[in-house]
């Protein structure tokens, strides 16, 4: 049975917006191997879900430069100089969100992020300010794939999974959404994306410029 679909949602980091802490450290390190160790052992990937899952910079950073005292200063700047992290909007995507919105679709963020940085990104891509309702992870103390973090979306905004395309990055959390019952689409890149909403006959023709 073909479905119907009503809503869009978005994951933000990898999808929409290009973030990457080698953006700052290739400008703080002179190796690059000794940058991808500090990003392997030091300041994590793990580490920086403990702020998507609602954990401060004030808890999170003591505790590390205890750890590494060598790297205080590259932790501290980890904070200080998040911003530089964020490249970009991904355009190709954006031009995508912009025409979904125009064909009247409510789209929803769904996003993984620290409570302290979102109003950093919030504040400099005025697409996020359009969005029909965003729940971040950060604010929830819960973070994808987690069901529960779904269910707050779902709760808050009446939502119908069955009716609604959830587009992330990460095969966990597409996984997850699976379970609820949302149609999922894997994100590998703007044009991909395109492909697949092209066969949900969500969008048609050329992207609006």
């Amino acid at each position: 049975m073909n479905r119907e679909f009503n809503t869009v949602v978005f994951d933000f980091g990898g999808v929409l917006i290009d973030w990457n802490p080698r953006y700052l450290y290739r400008n703080i390190f002179e190796d690059e191997h000794e940058m991808e160790w500090f990003l392997e052992n030091v300041c994590t990937e793990a580490w920086n879900t403990l702020q998507d899952e609602g954990y401060s910079f004030s808890e999170l950073i003591p505790e590390l430069k205890k750890k590494y005292p060598e790297y205080s200063d590259k932790i501290e700047m980890y904070q200080r100089r998040w911003p530089e992290m964020v490249r970009s909007e991904i355009t190709g995507s954006i031009k995508i969100l912009r025409e979904i919105q125009a064909k009247n679709y409510p789209v929803y963020g769904l996003t993984n992020w620290g409570f302290e940085t979102f109003p950093i990104v919030f504040e400099r891509f005025d697409f996020l300010r359009s969005l029909t309702g965003i729940v971040v992870s950060g604010d929830e103390k819960l973070i994808k794939p987690d069901p529960k973090l779904f269910e707050i979306l779902i709760a808050r905004y009446n939502i119908k999974p069955e009716s609604c395309i959830f587009i992330d990055d990460n095969l966990r959390n597409i996984q997850s959404a699976d379970e609820i019952g949302f149609k999922t689409i894997h994100f590998v890149s703007p044009e991909n994306l395109r492909n697949d909403l092209q066969l949900l006959n969500v969008l048609q023709g050329k992207i609006l410029t």
